[in-house]
């Protein structure tokens, strides 16, 4: 039983940690392409960030629902008996 528990929150923290880690890598990398694009063409600037806008909305969807994952494995473990 405790194996199972053990096991689980050692999931949920790599879970969370990989999770953060994609996410900042992948705005970092979104943020360097934004502004190299707003460079290239400042008339294109709203058109850009209102794409940025929308793709970080769906990383944040994506966020919430692996944070509803997490505590589903928290609270309702179907492993543990």
């Amino acid at each position: 039983m405790e194996n199972i528990l053990v096991a689980t929150l050692n999931s949920i923290g790599l879970m969370i940690g990989l999770m953060f880690l994609g996410f900042g890598i992948g705005i970092g990398i979104l943020g360097s392409k934004v502004a190299e694009a707003v460079g290239r063409n400042p008339e294109t600037k709203s058109d850009i960030v209102h794409a940025v806008m929308t793709v970080l909305i769906i990383l944040a969807i994506f966020l919430l629902l692996l944070f509803a994952f997490v505590f589903l494995l928290l609270f309702y473990n179907p492993l543990a008996v």
